[in-house]
């Protein structure tokens, strides 16, 4: 019997007893929807965590460190000449200093938040935009200038509708004049990317408690050069603080592959637990399979008595089997896509389905509709033909 005489008697079959046949892909259905929702919705989380990681700077290098109560420190200016002995590896550096619960106060309306002391650099690092006005200059750097670049929540909640640029703020007491206000980055609330100040960081470590700049950050030239450039760094620190209990070096790609490490981990067990309920679909078509070969035992008498061959008969039942687990797979594709984009959507996720799991969730299902259809496809071959005529 040719391919498309078995599928065409398949699909008679399935349509003789629609309701069966829908119980039947009922358990392919909800396993193939499960796996095509479970994949969209981990792939959405993947990318927005990979965005929120590429907007911190995959490049960027933050080193930390502290004296406890020894001798050796390490103060900017060797940090700058380490940028220029390795300009290979390295692009940009500031040293950043901040000023936790800062009070910010223009007139009576004051809000509390963190003011970051950096250098002229930093803006250029982190791709900051600039909506009016300017960054931070060396000049003003240099000669610990009490200036300030606001993010709009600031503009917001200090000076409402009024243009803040050339205004003065008070920081802790302290008179700065607003020299730029950044682009809104996010949405403009309180801890926020727009609820930031940034100053001078000379001006920042005068202000602080310390009195001394112990978090540096830096930007390696390019993501190849981030593992060489740490290498390097720690090579550096180690030498001149003598203990490396001292200092710590951390960056933004190591983090990212470590979070991705556990979200792929996650993925294939969320998509293993999905499989159960293709594998319980798999066992409801092999048992109404098993019922159908019952059923229809005496017809599978008349065909063998007329010349059908054993493998005629199990072609026929293998190929029906798939056809119910294919079709089930087909209608969880259609479901699964429509409810992972609903779900993404609810999550604020990009959660489209993959060409990659909509092949494999069809690949699957159709197997699994082979695989648990060849034992009653076996069984219907084996029947002999007078016994099968017998058969009521």
């Amino acid at each position: 019997m040719s391919l498309k005489k078995s599928f065409t008697l398949a699909l008679a079959n399935i349509m003789y007893d629609k309701m069966r046949s829908l119980l039947t892909m009922l358990g392919i259905i909800i396993g193939v929807s499960a796996v095509i929702i479970l994949i969209s919705l981990m792939n959405g989380m993947t990318g927005m965590m990979t965005d929120s990681f590429e907007e911190l700077g995959l490049t960027t290098i933050t080193v930390s460190t502290t004296n406890r109560g020894g001798s050796r420190t390490i103060n900017e200016d060797e940090m700058y000449a380490f940028r220029d002995e390795h300009p290979e590896l390295i692009e940009g550096i500031s040293p950043s200093c901040n000023l936790n619960m800062a009070t910010v106060k223009v007139g009576t309306t004051s809000i509390t938040t963190t003011a970051t002391g950096v250098s002229e650099e930093y803006a250029d690092m982190k791709a900051l935009e600039i909506e009016s006005g300017r960054f931070l200059e060396f000049q003003e750097i240099n000669a610990h200038r009490k200036v300030c670049v606001i993010g709009t929540y600031i503009q917001r909640e200090l000076f409402g509708f009024t243009p803040a640029l050339g205004q003065n703020i008070k920081i802790n007491g302290n008179v700065y004049q607003v020299v730029g206000i950044l682009a809104e980055k996010d949405d403009s609330t309180s801890g926020s990317a727009d609820d930031v100040i940034y100053i001078p960081y000379t001006t920042a470590v005068r202000l602080s408690r310390t009195g001394t700049v112990s978090s540096y950050t830096l930007t390696a030239v390019n993501q190849d050069k981030v593992t060489p450039a740490i290498e390097a760094l720690k090579a550096m620190l180690l030498e001149k603080l003598g203990d490396e209990n001292y200092f710590r070096v951390s960056n933004m790609l190591s983090v990212m592959d470590m979070a991705t490490d556990m979200m792929d981990t996650m993925e294939i067990l969320l998509v293993c637990i999905a499989g159960i309920s293709l594998l319980v679909g798999g066992i409801g078509i092999m048992n109404i399979m098993l019922v159908s070969v019952t059923e229809r035992t005496r017809e599978i008498g008349i065909r063998k008595s007329l010349g059908a061959k054993g493998r005629d008969i199990m072609s026929q039942f293998v190929i029906e089997a798939a056809t119910v687990s294919g079709m089930g797979g087909i209608v969880g594709i259609v479901l699964g896509a429509v409810l992972a984009i609903v779900f993404g959507n609810m999550l604020n996720l990009s959660a489209t389905p993959s060409v990659g799991a909509v092949l494999l969730s069809f690949s699957v299902s159709v197997g699994i509709g082979i695989l648990f259809g060849y034992l009653p496809a076996k069984n219907a071959a084996k029947l002999n033909p007078i016994d099968a005529l017998r058969h009521d």
